[in-house]
């Protein structure tokens, strides 16, 4: 076949489908925030219907971009990471069974598979865009920097404009985050620290860095409001992840200095903070945490040490109560949840998962793709081990999880049908030898 010299302007198609995925993503993480706070009911019914607009939403988007002239056929590889996480989910619907709540555990187990299918499409639609039109602008981390850093923007105006509804009285009294009561802080700040990661991609390009320099600066800011210790942490991991692996000098020199401004607010929040709030003691019982995950397994698991309770259950009642910790109804830290929800037999299913997930994003062919995924885990699995994680109760911490691993896993299929090598035919005479 001939070489193609038909020359097709694509601009203003990559300007509609940037600014569509971006506002879907937008609107998909505002499904996992609280904003009708003073009516639990509304709030659970704009959660559930926003991201299930969304996940419609992504598949349309996903559809405009096959019309344009490209062909939605995959394949799989690193097949182990996706199939092990099919398992995990197909252990999670057999535990409604099982369940000490079913309607809960059924509820919980839909919303994730909602955002795996939610992460199907918006990856796919990357994987098109990269394949189908090369000269594409349109970046993951892109994407989901911008949306990241508007969410964070209206909780960081909010801090200013409303604080009563945006910060969050902890310790007593003695410490306001941010977050209020429309997201746990820890959560808000790991959602910054993934922002961070996303935008020091952008700095790697020439153009528009001082713009780039000044929206990391306030993605710091919000990281140091929401006075999270494991969000602080992994944005300074994150920063010197960056260091090692970029060439530039001028970019190392430029990161040195953003973790050496990093560095004194992690010391305050981690130490000098934690003083009045149970001192050091407190930071390494991980607030508290240590003593509730020893009462959970050694007295909460031997009931139901093989299977556990049910998907995202952690005793027979809505709290696991004990005389030597608090009560909570969740773990507080993913893999122990896992363990609780799912026994020993889920939790070694999500242990090898994850192994073999983090074993894909180092082999992955494309070192941009590596890069980026091992940059946005880093902080996400962080918060996994203090709050509800990869493996927990329906967060955004899962979304980012499903993506990572659909982004290491779906690949364009390398043989056309005759039928889909016609299509591109017709439709994309640009492209040589489709």
């Amino acid at each position: 076949m001939k070489q193609a010299t038909v020359h097709i302007d694509h601009s203003g198609f990559y300007r509609r489908i940037n600014i569509l995925l971006m506002l879907v993503f937008f609107v998909m993480l505002s499904g996992y925030f609280g904003w009708f706070t003073t009516s639990p009911g509304m709030n659970k019914v704009f959660k559930m219907t926003s991201r299930l607009l969304m996940t419609i939403s992504v598949y349309l988007v996903y559809r405009q971009i096959i019309k344009r002239g490209a062909v939605g056929s995959f394949s799989w590889q690193h097949l182990l990471s996706p199939a092990l996480y099919a398992l995990y989910l197909g252990i999670g619907l057999v535990s409604f069974l099982w369940s000490t709540d079913v309607s809960y555990s059924a509820l919980q187990w839909f919303m994730d598979v909602e955002s795996l299918v939610f992460s199907y499409f918006f990856i796919g639609s990357f994987i098109l865009l990269n394949h189908f039109f090369p000269d594409s602008p349109i970046r993951l981390y892109k994407v989901l920097g911008h949306a990241i850093f508007y969410m964070i923007l209206i909780f960081v105006i909010g801090y200013f404009v409303n604080p009563d509804l945006f910060m969050r009285m902890s310790h007593g009294g003695e410490e306001f985050r941010l977050g209020g009561f429309i997201m746990n802080p820890n959560e808000l700040g790991m959602l910054a620290a993934v922002g961070i990661t996303c935008y020091i991609f952008i700095l790697y390009q020439k153009g528009q860095r001082i713009w780039t320099i000044i929206k990391i600066l306030i993605l710091l800011y919000a990281v140091v409001l929401t006075g999270s210790r494991s969000s602080t942490i992994g944005s300074l991991i994150v920063a010197f992840f960056h260091i090692k692996q970029s060439s530039n000098k001028k970019l190392k020199m430029l990161m040195y200095a953003g973790a050496a401004l990093v560095i004194p607010v992690a010391v305050n929040t981690m130490i000098v903070k934690s003083e009045g709030n149970g001192g050091l003691e407190e930071v390494l019982s991980f607030t508290g945490r240590l003593p509730f995950w020893k009462a959970l397994i050694t007295e909460g698991l031997p009931h139901e040490p093989l299977f556990g309770f049910g998907f995202q259950r952690i005793n027979y009642t809505l709290y696991f109560s004990s005389a030597h910790t608090y009560t909570a109804s969740m773990a507080h830290n993913t893999f122990v949840q896992a363990l609780m929800n799912l026994g020993f037999v889920g939790f070694t299913v999500v242990l090898f998962q994850l192994i073999f997930t983090i074993r894909a994003f180092i082999k992955a062919d494309n070192k941009e793709t590596s890069l980026m995924s091992l940059g946005i885990i880093i902080p996400v699995l962080i918060n996994s081990f203090t709050e509800f994680g990869i493996f927990g109760e329906t967060n955004y911490g899962i979304l980012f999880y499903q993506l990572l691993v659909m982004y290491v896993s779906m690949k364009i299929q390398p043989r056309l049908t005759p039928g889909e090598k016609r299509y591109l035919r017709k439709r994309r005479p640009d492209l040589p030898n489709p």
